[in-house]
C-alpha cells in the first residue's frame, strides 16, 4: 500500500498515526505501541510524514528521515484550526495530515541531536531558578508563621536562617524543617553557581554569542539562548522574527480599518521574557548622554509608561539582534545618538 502522506499524533507510548492515498482518502488509522510504531516505519516505503513540532518530534523527525521519510513538522498553532469536533488523537492525527497538505504553510526545521543537547543547560538552570524561588517563597511563608520575617531576595536567606535558629518562638520540629528548606536552598544556588560559570566560559568561546552581547539589554544568558535556539534563516526579516517571538501587537483589522492590540505574546516564551528584562534594564540607566540610551528611547519615555516602552525597546533589540546574526555586524549607536 502506498500512501500520499502520513500523520502522527504522537505521545509517550501511545502512536496515533492517520495515512491518505492519493485521493486523499484515509486509508490509514491505528493506534500503535512504541516498538510497533517503530517497526512499521523502518519497514514502510519511503512517504511524507506530518508530526506537530515539540521536543520529542525532533527525535522521531530524525528516526524516519534516517529510514528516508520526507518529514514535516508543524507548529501546534497552525494544526488546532483543523480539529473537527469533538478532540482526542484520531482527530487530532486527521488535523495534522490536513494541515500538512495545506499550500503556504509553515514547518519547523528538525533540530540535530547536538543543538538540543546545546540547548539544554538553558532550560534546566531556569528549572532550577524556578525551584530556588519556590524554596525561598516557602521559607520566607513558613517563618512568617513564627512572627520571623525577612525582606525580599535571595541574599536575604542567610539572615532569615540566623533568626530561626536563635529564635525560640519556633519549635523544634518547625526548625528542623527551615532548615532542610536552608540546606535545599544552598544546595540549588551552588548548582546554579556551577552551570553559570560553565555557561559564561561558553558565551566567552563563541563569536556569535560574544557578538550579540555587544548589543545593550543583551547578556551571556540572552545570548547563548539566541544562538542556541534561533535559526536566523527562518525569519525573512527582524520584523518576522519579532512576530514570532510575540512582540507585534494583535491585528484586530476589518473592513479596511486598522485595529491593533496588544502584543500576541506568540512564539518563544523565554527568548521574549529575556528581551523585556534587558529592556528594562537599559531603561533604569536611560539618562540624556547615556551611552545606551538612544534620543529615540527618552523620547518613549517622555510620552509612554515604561513598561510599554520595555514592549517596544525588545522589539527593536530582537530586529537588531537579527540583523546582527544575518550579517555578522557588531552593534553600533544609531547616528543620532552619536550626535546627541
Amino acid at each position: 500500500m502506498e500512501y500520499k502522506r502520513i500523520a502522527i499524533d504522537t505521545s509517550k507510548a501511545v502512536f496515533t498515526v492517520h495515512g491518505i492515498d492519493a485521493h486523499d482518502r484515509p486509508v490509514l488509522r491505528r493506534n500503535l505501541k512504541r516498538a510497533e510504531f517503530e517497526g512499521l516505519f523502518a519497514k514502510l516505503a519511503p512517504t511524507e510524514v506530518a508530526l506537530e513540532a515539540c521536543g520529542s518530534s525532533h527525535h522521531w523527525a530524525r528516526f524516519l528521515a534516517q529510514h528516508g521519510h520526507q518529514v514535516r513538522l508543524i507548529p501546534p498553532q497552525y494544526v488546532k484550526p483543523f480539529v473537527k469536533r469533538g478532540k482526542n488523537d484520531s482527530a487530532d492525527a486527521e488535523a495534522i495530515c490536513e494541515a500538512a497538505g495545506r499550500p503556504g504553510m509553515h514547518f519547523v526545521p528538525v533540530k540535530s541531536a547536538a543543538r538540543q543537547a546545546a540547548a539544554m543547560p538553558l532550560s534546566v538552570r531556569e528549572m532550577l531558578v524556578r525551584q530556588r524561588t519556590q524554596l525561598v517563597n516557602a521559607l520566607r511563608g513558613h517563618s512568617s508563621e513564627f512572627g520571623i520575617i525577612a525582606g525580599r531576595g535571595t541574599h536575604q536567606v542567610e539572615s532569615l536562617l540566623q533568626q530561626i535558629a536563635a529564635s525560640d518562638a519556633v519549635p523544634q520540629r518547625a526548625r528542623e524543617m527551615l532548615a532542610l528548606l536552608g540546606q535545599q536552598i544552598a544546595q540549588v544556588d551552588t548548582t546554579l553557581a556551577t552551570m553559570e560559570k560553565r555557561l559564561v566560559a561558553e558565551h566567552r568561546a563563541d563569536p556569535q554569542s560574544k557578538l550579540l552581547a555587544g548589543q545593550p539589554g543583551i547578556g551571556p544568558i540572552s545570548a547563548q539562548t539566541l544562538v542556541t535556539k534561533v535559526d536566523p534563516t527562518q525569519f525573512k526579516s527582524g520584523r518576522h522574527f519579532a512576530a514570532w517571538l510575540g512582540l507585534t501587537p494583535k491585528q484586530r483589522s476589518t473592513g479596511g480599518k486598522q485595529r491593533l492590540g496588544g502584543i500576541s505574546r506568540a512564539g518563544n516564551e523565554r527568548l521574549r521574557q529575556l528581551f523585556v528584562v534587558g529592556a528594562m534594564a537599559v531603561i533604569r540607566q536611560a539618562r540624556p548622554g547615556s551611552k545606551t540610551a538612544s534620543p529615540w528611547l527618552l523620547q518613549l519615555l517622555e510620552r509612554r509608561p515604561r513598561k510599554l516602552a520595555a514592549v517596544a525597546l525588545a522589539n527593536k533589540m530582537a530586529r537588531t539582534a537579527w540583523a546582527m546574526m544575518t550579517n555578522g555586524e557588531a552593534w553600533r549607536m544609531p547616528k543620532a545618538s552619536v550626535a546627541a
